[in-house]
């Protein structure tokens, strides 16, 4: 899949579900995420059939994260179209957001600690590159880039590329400059 000219070509408010499936028939990761959806999707129901496929997800949901060594709580938000080439150590704090066509590499943290107390919110269409720690309450904005093993403990703005320990803002959009 090459990436597009335009980073503003992939949205960062509607949810591109191909983005999900483009790794082919078998992936750890997809599974994983195919669970989490599912149980999301039960437990927005009720009855007995629901209740099934709650207690049917979660044991997928276990199996799949052992797989791929992530942990992703079961009620997280994720936003559609979440990618995770490599998830082994990937760590997602259950009240942090992640919006929608995000790119999350292997070892990152998504959590709380930090200056800021709180969960972090990642907007739409961020990448967050190899070993990279988002914690606290930040906000990183749509379209920016989290370089490999940046801590991050800021907002940073969208379009924007953060890089370092701490992170620290090398690139911002042509807007801000």
């Amino acid at each position: 899949m090459a990436a597009p000219e335009n980073r503003e070509a992939v949205s960062a408010t509607e949810a591109d579900w191909s983005r999900e499936r483009w790794y082919g028939d078998w992936s750890a990761s997809r599974l994983l995420l195919r669970s989490i959806r599912r149980y999301q999707r039960y437990a927005a129901r009720r009855g007995p059939l629901a209740w099934m496929g709650r207690k049917k997800s979660v044991l997928w949901h276990r199996l799949w994260s052992i797989v791929c060594a992530a942990e992703i709580p079961i009620n997280t938000r994720l936003g559609g179209g979440l990618m995770l080439p490599h998830p082994n150590g990937i760590v997602i704090h259950h009240k942090a957001v992640i919006g929608p066509n995000c790119l999350l590499f292997q070892q990152v943290t998504v959590g709380v600690g930090g200056p800021v107390p709180g969960a972090p919110t990642v907007g739409g269409h961020v990448d967050i590159g190899a070993g990279a720690k988002v914690l606290g309450g930040v906000r990183l904005g749509d379209h920016c880039k989290i370089g490999a093993n940046a801590v991050v403990i800021a907002d940073v703005p969208a379009g924007a590329t953060a890089v370092g320990v701490p992170a620290r803002v090398i690139l911002r959009p042509a807007t801000q400059q």
